[in-house]
């Protein structure tokens, strides 16, 4: 009987040698970003909703790139989306400094109103 190969190619797939058989030799891209709040939301989303997408997305090692640029995405457009309501409802510093208590309940007010936004334009898609 002859040895067998340590490492194969066929059609462009890499395989190793365990025991007896032939496995792919997959190696994930590396992601170095975290996914955040908004992007956990969303993977719990697809898991949910969408299972074939979710499976499609971590069989092709695109899902924590995919999580992790819709975080971004989402924590950038949260951020817009408090200063523009801050400006358009007059909470500024000057009110900080002359009533925290109502700055604190305006901003909070804000804040809630702006996470609706991103996860039904963002996350719950």
């Amino acid at each position: 009987m002859e040895k067998l190969k340590e490492r194969i190619t066929e059609n462009g797939i890499d395989y190793i040698l365990v025991g007896d058989y032939y496995i792919p030799d997959l190696k994930l891209p590396e992601e170095n970003r975290p996914i955040g709040h908004y992007g956990r939301l969303h993977r719990e989303y697809l898991k949910q909703e969408h299972p074939a997408w979710y499976s499609s997305l971590i069989l092709t090692g695109k899902l924590w790139t995919y999580l992790a640029d819709l975080n971004e995405q989402a924590e950038e457009r949260l951020d817009l989306i408090i200063e523009q309501m801050k400006a358009t409802e007059g909470v500024t510093e000057e009110l900080k400094a002359r009533n925290q208590l109502e700055w604190v309940g305006r901003m909070n007010n804000i804040r809630n109103r702006a996470e609706e936004i991103i996860k039904s334009e963002l996350i719950y898609i």
